[in-house]
């Protein structure tokens, strides 16, 4: 198997205001933000363009249960579907079951803390 880990996809948290925290963001610390937060463009030792997407959620959002946690990471994977069975081996808790969209594959797991990971395989590396 490949590299399991290639990078960090996203940083995810929980905020009572994610608009507000959006536009502090943006007016004190010069982030391009968006509805959905700021896309950070970089490269990776091969060259490739890669992206991590940083996202303040809702205080009451329930896209990070079962972890009641502030925070969620998503890390960019290879081969999602063969390190999700992989990681089922291993005794790791799978949570869900994976999804598929134009951008990418996405699992999730939970690390011995109970804080959920979400992977995210994108769908082709070089476009940002």
């Amino acid at each position: 198997m490949k590299k399991r880990v290639t990078g960090i996809g996203g940083i995810f948290f929980k905020t009572k205001d994610p608009d507000k925290t959006r536009d502090w963001y943006k007016t004190h610390l010069g982030f391009d933000t968006n509805d959905y937060g700021s896309t950070f463009n970089w490269q990776n030792e091969n060259g490739e363009k890669c992206t991590t997407q940083w996202s303040p959620f809702k205080a009451d959002t329930k896209y990070f249960a079962p972890s009641e946690k502030e925070f969620m990471m998503n890390y960019r994977v290879e081969n999602l579907e063969e390190l999700l069975k992989v990681l089922k081996e291993e005794g790791v808790t799978i949570v869900g079951e994976m999804e598929t969209y134009d951008y990418g594959k996405f699992g999730w797991i939970l690390d011995p803390e109970g804080n959920k990971i979400e992977l995210w395989e994108p769908a082709d590396e070089t476009i940002l």
